[in-house]
């Protein structure tokens, strides 16, 4: 209804818009993490001062209860820096900075920057090196920081609002289900999409119980993507995180199980990275599924915001950061969403707080950034492609009766086995009836859907169907037809003139047309081909 709850149950998250959480102190908002349904940036702008005005509740509590029981913090005083080291660091390694700085191109600048530390380190004693690390790092601060909000121009010689040159391709791996190549910049992710069924769902055991999910998103993130050389191990707390953030991004425009019954699998492979690879997932996600037929109700991008915000109160909002700048800046505010609102939200700080001016001009510029990767996404691929692609597997969704479904899993499932064994299709049976037979042939899919309509219907008089001869005897043929039902053409039904041989006519294996004559009371069927041949000419004379 439009309204900010705190503490939602779980009954009210099934119905929500927005599932925000935040963290911040009585001054101002730290921590960000969200997954919305379009929402305006009024809508989440409000969202998160609403969380940060409740808060206040329980950071009153948290004082009241440490002035009763806390005990006397400790009195910290930070090292004082040497001034003789840091004039002497200064001199030798502030020029050199400051000129690697200038260069655009992060391999070459960050060669620059490590000739400029390592001569700037190479006069010290052993016990200043530690100590010139830091210092090293406050110049480079000053020169980086400082030049933004001099300037408005940042190390690759953008102002602060563009967007680095994007380039976005689909259907760059052709055996693939879906697939998607997006790079900006420096950054670049190679992102896939593959279908499944609904056998191939993850089965997830959380807090609220064990449930099924039609849609995972894994995030890689290798090594030579940054130009290092490292070992490709467990999955860690970076792939993990920025996984879930593009999954939270694209989850909320994705159809549901009634429309689009897949199951979808999403691997992004970050080949290049200088910031923000997990918005590049995002952009790359949304490319790969329309590559991949999924109809999502929308295109999906996402851009990473900066920050540069001094003591003196003076300040300046980035968009689309690089590495150094997310390293030296204060601020990593990622937004992900459509034309129409934000479907993610994501912030982390490195100071004590941020306003909610600043946090209003971030998500202004950020919108202006969105729009404009939309708009060059849009030039790769507009909308979902109609239906899958070739050697994806196809779904049909038919309805039985309940009592049906124990005749189509037969005794220990040994019926569905034959039915998949046999045609290479795979059926899902839900509880209300529903069956979804997968194939990734026409050839397939109707095998198993005649089969599995054999064993819940009954074929009907007068009605042709295509059947296989399956045995020869002297009086006539048997033919299986609708699915595994068999029924006999008689010697006298095989053809309008009179046959003296059944084979004269027909053979094991042939495909044939056959019209059902009669069904008796033990279930044998009677079958015509002769039938079929007097029917094709009637139509025949009657055209």
């Amino acid at each position: 209804d439009g309204d900010y709850v705190l503490n939602p149950t779980a009954s009210q998250m099934a119905d929500t818009r927005l599932d925000l959480v935040i963290a911040g102190t009585a001054e101002a908002v730290l921590m960000i993490e969200s997954e919305a349904h379009e929402l305006t940036e009024e809508e989440m702008l409000g969202a998160v001062m609403y969380g940060h005005r409740e808060m206040q509740t329980v950071i009153d509590a948290i004082i009241s209860l440490a002035e009763e029981c806390a005990k006397e913090p400790w009195d910290f005083a930070p090292a004082e820096v040497d001034a003789d080291l840091e004039a002497k660091v200064k001199a030798a390694a502030e020029g050199a900075l400051a000129d690697a700085y200038k260069e655009q191109v992060k391999q070459l600048r960050q060669e620059k920057i490590a000739a400029a530390k390592e001569a700037a380190l190479a006069g010290l004693e052993e016990d200043e090196v530690e100590a010139a690390g830091g210092i090293l790092k406050k110049i480079e601060k000053k020169i980086v920081r400082g030049n933004i909000l001099a300037t408005g121009n940042r190390i690759d010689g953008r102002d602060t609002k563009t967007v680095r040159p994007i380039i976005a391709e689909v259907g760059i791996l052709p055996r693939s289900h879906g697939s998607a190549l997006f790079t900006r910049g420096e950054t670049q992710a190679l992102v896939v999409a593959t279908l499944g069924t609904g056998q191939d769902e993850q089965i997830v055991d959380a807090l609220e119980g064990e449930y099924r999910e039609n849609f995972m998103l894994h995030y890689n993130f290798p090594p030579y993507s940054v130009g290092e050389v490292g070992r490709m191990g467990f999955t860690g707390r970076r792939e993990v995180g920025h996984g879930k953030l593009a999954w939270r991004a694209v989850h909320p425009l994705l159809p549901s199980k009634d429309q689009f019954p897949y199951t979808l699998r999403v691997v992004s492979e970050v080949t290049e990275s200088n910031g923000s690879s997990s918005m590049a997932t995002v952009c790359g996600t949304s490319l790969a599924m329309m590559d991949a037929g999924v109809p999502l109700a929308r295109p999906v991008a996402g851009i990473a915001m900066g920050l540069i915000l001094e003591e003196d109160g003076q300040f300046a909002v980035l968009s689309d950061i690089l590495g150094d700048e997310d390293h030296l800046g204060d601020m990593d505010f990622k937004v992900a969403g459509t034309s129409e609102g934000i479907t993610s939200l994501q912030m982390d700080i490195k100071i004590s707080g941020i306003t909610e001016e600043i946090m209003r001009i971030a998500l202004g510029q950020a919108t202006e950034g969105r729009l404009h990767i939309l708009g060059e996404m849009g030039k790769a691929i507009e909308g979902a492609r109609d239906g899958v692609r070739d050697g994806a597997p196809r779904i049909t969704q038919m309805q039985v009766q309940k009592d049906k479904i124990r005749d189509i899993i037969g005794t220990g499932g040994k019926v569905i086995r034959e039915i998949c064994e046999v045609t290479g299709a795979k059926i899902d049976i839900e509880d209300d009836g529903t069956v979804k037979v997968a194939a990734t042939t026409t050839e397939s899919a109707d095998a198993a859907i005649n089969w599995i309509k054999s064993i819940v219907d009954d074929p009907e008089v007068g009605v042709i169907y295509t059947g296989k001869v399956v045995k020869v005897v002297d009086f006539g043929a048997f033919v299986n037809f609708f699915g595994n039902r068999d029924g006999l053409v008689h010697i006298s039904e095989l053809a309008p003139k009179r046959v003296g041989k059944v084979t004269d006519v027909v053979n094991e294996g042939d495909e044939v047309r056959v019209k059902v004559l009669e069904i008796d009371g033990r279930g044998k069927v009677r079958l015509s081909m002769k039938a079929v041949l007097a029917d094709e000419e009637k139509e025949s004379d009657a055209g």
